[in-house]
């Protein structure tokens, strides 16, 4: 039996003046205000300082994943303006990277903007890459529905790949609520000093905030890292527009994570883990349900999580996270596997009960979203207190705003 949690989400709303949107970053990284809540204690303070405010013991977990230059623009011979926003390859069986890797042509699934003026026909573009010249071009081959159509992308030379095309004329693709262009510096600063892996279309933007000293900071002070990969997609630029959160579909994210990730999480289970970013606590969450489905299901691939999953009295029976997690680390030995990759749908509400860690590093997140969803889960009633404090006190948010250090000492 699936229990759905029953949230209307107007309850998780709150009034966001636009003035309080963040349209810049701060000129250095480190130096974004810090809101610290502990077991429901407020405090304040600057990110350069974060390493006061973590135990020592701590195991602070990184989302690796890089944003690609997705945003497309091509030019009509009448002059329009068509926007072309890649999210994911097309074809379920080709990943994401060796899409990227294709030559020659590739087809993704993509939001079109101004698509009324673009009926038909191929869109072109040339430019130069290295000082020679390439021709590439699109073709919308159909509707998917969801506001998203194939494109298929064809270029010379073949030699190219679509990483490389991507690279030279795509642009940063910002989120809808920063209402300016991308500009060059926005390569830099919308993208985390320690992202590793091609595959984002927006950046896990509570990683945003780290510098080197700061990590310095935290390695002098004996915490440990480790990363995992979760490639953020369509869902986060999608608010949650139905009534009650049972009708809400969330969007499949690929995750990847190692083998030794998950022995260190099983070696550290006594020390408080952190999770940088709404993507990190999915991921890790993930990661237990995954464990459970093996247990429970015995399957001989590693299964995906849907968002009911949870909720399912079939999965939701107490199986403690040890037990998960071991079951997977020795699967993947037994396999032979350094690593594994699946998908996940994972919805996490109130009601979900937070399994992987005890505390998280995040941004200011958009009224009645499912990242709020994802923050009220772990903080209660205590996450509007915190947020009519952040108002309060002049905190900047959502991507290139302000951050937030949530730590439950009894989780």
């Amino acid at each position: 039996m699936i229990r759905k949690p029953e949230i209307d989400i107007k309850d998780f709303s709150y009034d966001l003046p636009e003035d309080r949107i963040a349209q810049f970053p701060l000129e250095q990284r480190d130096m974004s205000k810090l809101l610290t809540w502990k077991d429901g204690e407020i405090g304040e303070d600057i990110f350069y300082n974060i390493d006061k405010h973590i135990p020592g013991n701590s195991l602070i977990i990184f989302n690796d994943t890089k944003v690609i230059r997705a945003r497309l623009l091509f030019t009509k011979s009448t002059g329009t303006t068509i926007e072309i926003f890649c999210l994911e390859p097309l074809l379920a069986i080709v990943d994401l990277k060796s899409s990227l890797s294709e030559n020659g042509s590739t087809t993704w699934q993509c939001l079109v903007g101004n698509v009324k003026r673009w009926k038909g026909g191929i869109l072109e573009k040339s430019f130069k890459k290295d000082g020679q010249p390439v021709h590439f071009t699109a073709e919308k081959k159909g509707f998917l529905g969801d506001g998203c159509f194939s494109v298929e992308f064809k270029w010379d030379p073949v030699s190219l790949t679509f990483a490389e095309i991507l690279e030279e004329t795509g642009q940063v693709p910002l989120p809808p609520y920063i209402h300016r262009q991308a500009v060059k510096t926005d390569a830099i600063r919308y993208q985390t000093i320690y992202a590793n892996h091609d595959g984002s279309v927006a950046a896990p933007t509570a990683g945003l905030h780290f510098t080197d000293r700061v990590l310095k900071k935290l390695n002098r002070k004996k915490i440990v890292t480790e990363n995992v990969t979760l490639h953020v997609g369509l869902g986060t630029f999608r608010p949650v527009s139905v009534p009650e959160i049972s009708d809400h579909i969330m969007h499949d994210e690929k995750i990847i994570v190692k083998l030794e990730t998950i022995l260190k999480l099983i070696e550290k289970n006594e020390n408080p883990v952190i999770g940088v970013g709404t993507t990190s606590v999915r991921t890790l969450e993930s990661l237990y349900w995954t464990g459970v489905k093996l247990i429970i299901d015995k399957p001989e691939r590693i299964p995906e999580i849907s968002q009911w999953d949870p909720y399912n009295e079939r999965y939701n029976c107490g199986i403690p996270k040890m037990d998960a997690l071991q079951i997977l680390a020795h699967f993947l030995i037994e396999k032979e596997l350094a690593q594994f990759s699946s998908n996940t749908q994972l919805l996490i509400a109130p009601g979900y009960e937070i399994r992987m860690i005890n505390g998280m590093i995040t941004n200011f997140h958009i009224p009645q979203s499912t990242l709020l969803l994802l923050i009220a889960a772990f903080m209660g009633s205590g996450w509007r207190e915190a947020y009519e404090y952040a108002l309060d006190h002049h905190f900047r948010f959502l991507s290139y705003g302000d951050s937030c250090l949530l730590i439950k000492t009894n989780n």
